[in-house]
């Protein structure tokens, strides 16, 4: 799932805090020849590319000096589909107290055709600028990021003070295994790490004028879950229509649920974006949030939070239809229509209570059930170890560049970690311009040059101030 950018997110401008790390000619090169090689490999479900990107990156870690007994490549089926997961653990010169942290991506991408792109989707593209390729902003630009990060590192002589284990999962756009692995079953593997660092959240947005837009560094996601309406008849002939349809109980459960408002939350990540959004109007949306920040209960005011498109999800739990399935025959009374409902669950909410209300909403003649068995989402603390290492990678970078923590609505392989107790923060060092470079999942995904060799600068910055000191 890409990384959401909050453009309005704004809080008081911060000062450069030191030079940013050097990159020569043969680093910048070395960078663009990763990059081209992964987005030309299409990572996608079906095509089983995802364990030929691992092992090229092992290949890469193991020429830069990495022992191979602490490179893996890791296999695994992702319901019927295989895959595989990429772990390097870099472990610390000396033995730490400090347990590790983990930098994490994502190998996989999004389905992309040729016919519905200006260039090869899968052949990385130079022009105007610009890196065109799918990956090149979800989320191939944080696994090279990462990568060459710390390949230029130890090339420099740098020694951790405490085990930095990478991690890159293969199905994150798809059915997430590999992330529950990670945080369950790898565990032990990485050393029971303390924290992760998710290069598939937050973000730096710029203007199309190249104005400092904001940065965000996410603390906490929105639960991903689905749910099935169905509603069952006897049917019969079509030439006989009864008050009771199928499709019509359906339908009825669908406005009902389109009408519907869950119940307005807020968490600390939640409350100090609101707080940063309220200061820059305009001045009908701030004044709800001012009194929404100042009187929880105040639905109204949340309410007309929700109602604006930039804020839509940030409030509450939302759930919407996204199929539909109805109907055996044209000339029979329909015995079965189903609809998925796709909820983004505000974090901490268990999915089973979503379900109860669900079942409330859509009355005595459909029934509810659940399609997966998620476990509520949780959210990150504002560690300010974290905050402070992101603050000086995205001002050290990005002078006057504005930061505030994220709750996304999307979903991303940060959610099983936090259930397991390890606290997660989406730190993305990618900027893009805002709008137009917003491409993750569609036509013509972009990346600015320039952008690529800058989050390498990031995650050195990242990892130095996180396992340096």
């Amino acid at each position: 799932m890409k990384k959401i950018l909050l453009a309005a997110t704004m809080l008081a401008p911060m000062p450069a805090l030191a030079a940013p790390p050097a990159m020569s000619a043969a680093d910048t090169a070395a960078t663009r020849a990763m990059f081209e090689t992964l987005i030309n490999t299409p990572t996608v479900l079906g095509r089983g590319k995802v364990p030929e990107a691992a092992n090229y990156l092992a290949g890469e870690f193991k020429k830069a000096g990495f022992p191979e007994a602490d490179i893996h490549v890791l296999p695994y089926d992702t319901k019927g589909d295989k895959t595989a997961a990429f772990m390097v653990r870099w472990r610390a010169a000396t033995p730490s107290k400090q347990k590790p942290i983990i930098l994490m991506a994502h190998m996989d991408v999004v389905e992309a055709k040729r016919e519905d792109s200006t260039t090869d989707p899968f052949v990385l593209t130079e022009k105007d600028g610009y890196y065109y390729g799918r990956g090149t902003t979800d989320i191939k630009e944080g696994i090279t990021g990462v990568s060459r990060a710390l390949i230029q590192l130890k090339a420099a002589g740098f020694t951790p003070k405490r085990d930095v284990v990478v991690f890159f999962t293969g199905d994150e756009e798809t059915n997430g295994i590999g992330a529950e692995k990670g945080a369950n079953e790898w565990r032990e593997l990485m050393g029971n790490p303390e924290l992760g660092l998710n290069a598939d959240g937050g973000g730096i947005g710029y203007t199309t004028a190249d104005k400092p837009m904001g940065a965000s560094i996410q603390t906490a996601e929105k639960t991903f879950a689905n749910y099935t309406f169905t509603a069952l008849n006897r049917g019969g002939h079509s030439s006989k229509p009864r008050k009771d349809n199928a499709i019509y109980d359906l339908s009825h459960a669908l406005d009902r649920l389109e009408a519907y408002k869950f119940e307005p939350m807020q968490n600390e990540t939640s409350r100090a974006y609101f707080a940063a959004r309220a200061k820059i109007g305009p001045a009908p949306l701030t004044d709800a949030i001012n009194k929404w920040l100042k009187d929880p209960k105040d639905y109204a005011a949340a309410d007309f939070i929700e109602a604006d498109e930039g804020e839509a999800g940030l409030t509450r739990t939302r759930c919407v239809a996204t199929r539909l399935f109805g109907g055996h025959a044209d000339n029979a009374l329909p015995q079965l229509a189903t609809a998925n409902i796709n909820c983004r669950i505000f974090p901490g909410v268990d999915p089973n209570t979503t379900l109860a209300e669900l079942q409330k909403i859509a009355g005595e003649s459909v029934k509810v059930t659940r399609n997966d068995n998620y476990v509520a989402s949780l959210a990150s603390p504002l560690r300010p170890d974290v905050t402070a290492a992101y603050t000086k990678a995205v001002t050290t970078l990005h002078p006057g560049m504005p930061i505030t923590p994220e709750m996304s609505t999307g979903a991303s392989d940060a959610r099983p970690f936090r259930v397991a107790g390890i606290p997660v923060y989406g730190v993305g060092g990618a900027w893009v311009r805002v709008p137009v470079d917003l491409r993750a999942h569609g036509k013509d995904e972009r990346l600015p040059v320039k952008a690529l060799d800058d989050g390498v600068k990031h995650w050195m910055i990242m990892v130095t101030e996180m396992a340096g000191k």
